[in-house]
């Protein structure tokens, strides 16, 4: 009896010390296989292609806050603003990006407030501004002071009065609401710069100017040993709907690659390949 428990023991010794090693190897792998489902970041859920790198910037550039900007949970659908979902859903990812409960965050807006969102982040509320379809500049640094703006037809001007001041939450969103108002892709595109697709970085666009007119930013960038550029590209639309970043044709999908036509498809819009700018500051 002793010989066959002794025998019993060292076999359960064994299995025990299997299964220990067994734990301990797939412990990564699972970590590994969940690690980009569970990721809230652009860059934490998007891993370059392989043979790619993630182009690095600096820490406080917009570059790296689009990189940064935090996804909601993978399997999300892109929701309208009154709640429904979006018919044509052409997306692999929704950013964390609140809407209002009225039909104002369309594409060019939701381009504004990216931009506006990392200079509030910043601190940098000097540099929060932009011009409305009339052409007029309107700083945030102006509402700060209690100032406002007053539209009739297609006039506007500044004025004074019992308006709250300073540079709390909903200064800013009261700031946000007025440029969604009164700014499109019209009013953006006068304000960005020309630029060669060859010098893409995220926080760029492809913009066509109307009514109805249509903006996508690129939200990352990896770069391959040869070269070759491949970047995501983010969009809201029409009517107002969550930001999403977007399925490509690519055989990188999602990454884009750099158009070599005269023309750029995207999933719900053709844009001329020249048509492609960045922000002056």
């Amino acid at each position: 009896m002793k010989s066959i428990f002794s025998k019993s023991k060292t076999i359960s010794n064994r299995s025990f010390r299997f299964y220990v090693f067994l734990i301990g190897i797939t412990l990564p792998i699972f970590n590994i296989c969940f690690q980009n489902l569970n990721a809230d970041s652009i860059q934490e859920r998007f891993s370059p292609p392989n043979g790619f790198q993630r182009n690095r910037f600096p820490n406080e550039s917009f570059a790296t806050y689009l990189q940064n900007f935090p996804l909601k949970p993978i399997g999300s659908s892109v929701l309208l603003y009154d709640g429904r979902t979006k018919t044509n859903q052409v997306h692999v990812a929704v950013l964390d990006f609140p809407l209002l409960r009225d039909d104002l965050i369309q594409c060019a807006d939701a381009v504004m407030k990216l931009r506006a969102e990392y200079f509030y982040s910043q601190k940098k509320y000097n540099q929060i501004q932009f011009k409305i379809s009339n052409g007029m500049e309107v700083p945030f640094s102006r509402f700060v002071k209690g100032e406002r703006v007053q539209v009739v037809g297609n006039k506007s001007q500044w004025k004074e009065g019992k308006y709250k001041q300073g540079t709390e939450r909903d200064v800013f969103e009261e700031y946000l609401r007025f440029i969604y108002s009164y700014a499109g892709t019209i009013s953006l595109k006068s304000e960005l710069k020309k630029k060669n697709i060859q010098n893409l970085t995220p926080g760029d666009v492809w913009i066509e100017a109307g009514s109805p007119g249509h903006v996508v930013m690129v939200v990352d960038q990896v770069t391959g040993k040869g070269g070759q550029t491949l970047f995501l590209l983010a969009q809201s639309y029409m009517p107002s709907q969550e930001m999403h970043i977007l399925k490509s044709q690519s055989k990188y999908s999602p990454w884009f690659e750099l158009p070599e036509n005269q023309l750029f498809q995207t999933p719900e819009w053709e844009f001329p390949s020249k048509e492609f700018y960045g922000f002056v500051k």
